[in-house]
Parts: C-alpha cells; sequence; structure tokens
C-alpha cells in the first residue's frame, strides 16, 4: 500500500502566517503524496478563513480554541496512513515529505524535525542548537510531529483535557509504543512570540511553566499563568 500523508494545521487568527504555510507545503518535494492538507480553526475572528478557502482546501471549524481539540478533529478527518501536525506559523523543510515517508519505511511510528527561528537572534539559535538531542524533554510542537494514523489511534490521540504541553504528553505516549524519530533536517518557526516578549525573559517563562507541569499544576492554573505572562506577538 502506497503511503501518503496527510498535513494538520490548527489556527486561530493566523491571517498573516497560514498562506505561506499552505503554499511551502505544496511547493515540497513529493507534494503528489500529501493527500490533504487539512486546516482546523478553533475559532478566528481574523482574516483566517477567508485565506484559507481562497486556497481551496479542506476547513474544518472546530468548537474548542484548544490545539489538542482542533489536532484530534483535524485527525478524525484525514485519510491518509500518516498524520503530520503542523502550526500555521512553521514552514517545514523542502524534503520533508521525503523524510517523513523514509522514517516510517525504517519502522518509526513517529517523529519530529529539528527547529530554527526565523530570527538571528543569538540566544534563540542557541536554544535550537539543543533540538539536536533526542530527549523527550526537547520535543515540542513548533518542531512539528509526524505519525502513523494507526499509532495515533492506538494511543488515544491529543488529550482533549490539556490546554498546554499536549505536545509533551503525546510524544511520551509514542515513545512507549515504538521507535520515534529525530530527523536532522529543520522547520523554520516564527520568532514573533520571543521578540514582543523579549527571548531571554520568555524561554525563562516557558521553562517555568514546564517545570509547574511536570509538578503536577493544574491546567486551568498553567493556563490562567501562561495568559497573564506571555503576549501572543501576532500581528
Amino acid at each position: 500500500m502506497k503511503q501518503t500523508i496527510s498535513v494538520i494545521i490548527p489556527t486561530f487568527n493566523e491571517e498573516n502566517k497560514i498562506g505561506r504555510t499552505i503554499d511551502v507545503i505544496r511547493e515540497a518535494h513529493h507534494s503528489d503524496r500529501i493527500a490533504e492538507i487539512i486546516v482546523v480553526d478553533g475559532g478566528s475572528t481574523d482574516q483566517t478563513l477567508d485565506v484559507v478557502q481562497q486556497k481551496n482546501i479542506c476547513l474544518v471549524n472546530c468548537r474548542h480554541k484548544s490545539r489538542a481539540r482542533q489536532m484530534n478533529a483535524g485527525a478524525e478527518k484525514a485519510t491518509s496512513t500518516i498524520l503530520y501536525f503542523l502550526h500555521a506559523d512553521t514552514l517545514p523543510p523542502k524534503d520533508f515529505v521525503e523524510c517523513i515517508l523514509s522514517a516510517v519505511a525504517k519502522g518509526y511510528v513517529a517523529g519530529s524535525f529539528r527547529l530554527r527561528f526565523d530570527s538571528s537572534d543569538r540566544f534563540l539559535k542557541l536554544m535550537t542548537w539543543f533540538t539536536r538531542f533526542k530527549t523527550t524533554l526537547l520535543r515540542f510542537g513548533d518542531q512539528s510531529l509526524f505519525v502513523r494514523k494507526d499509532t495515533f489511534n492506538a494511543v488515544g490521540g491529543f488529550d482533549n483535557s490539556l490546554s498546554l504541553m499536549e505536545d509533551q504528553d503525546i510524544v511520551r505516549r509514542l515513545k512507549r509504543s515504538g521507535k520515534f524519530a529525530l530527523c536532522p533536517e529543520r522547520v523554520t518557526t516564527s520568532a514573533r512570540k520571543f521578540i514582543v516578549n523579549g527571548p531571554v525573559r520568555l524561554m525563562a517563562v516557558f521553562v517555568f511553566l514546564y517545570l509547574l507541569y511536570y509538578l503536577g499544576l493544574p491546567q486551568d492554573k498553567l493556563k490562567k499563568l501562561y495568559r497573564k505572562m506571555i503576549r501572543n506577538g501576532k500581528t
């Protein structure tokens, strides 16, 4: 059976980013192996929906502004054997299709890519250097995630109860199900949030929230802290 990929992109007020992301996916090498691009919107109030509709791709409206719920909704709609979850402000490498298909052919059930920011900031460059290490502690959604659909269903998908750290949670479960690949190629994600909040300050906040998550702080309190301490940077 020929393996194909469904690209799933959760969105919320991404009018300035989503169009370019879709174009880059379509321009990728071996794009004929991409069966579909599914955008799952969480109630955008800007022109995101108009941009997506102009691109003539599958649009799913989700009742919940929750990345975990949105990605699960996209997975339910997907028809491919491989799911590829990608943030709206993140651009995959030209050969991402080859990388994913090769990893799955080698027996990996899931995997992600290394990371770079669209910024020349030295601190951010240093932070992305660490994404070459395979530890689960360094796997986050910005790095994107591919997974065999049967494995995704077997682990129960993303945890709908999580507003934050849903990426950490599913990577831990996927690694218990089989081999997890770390592709050396890099996705390029927007540094806008770091620019607005300050790179060092925002990284410190992320580490703080990360520690609170692993210490068991309830999601509602974690989300309140996130909203209080971080500006989203979207313009």
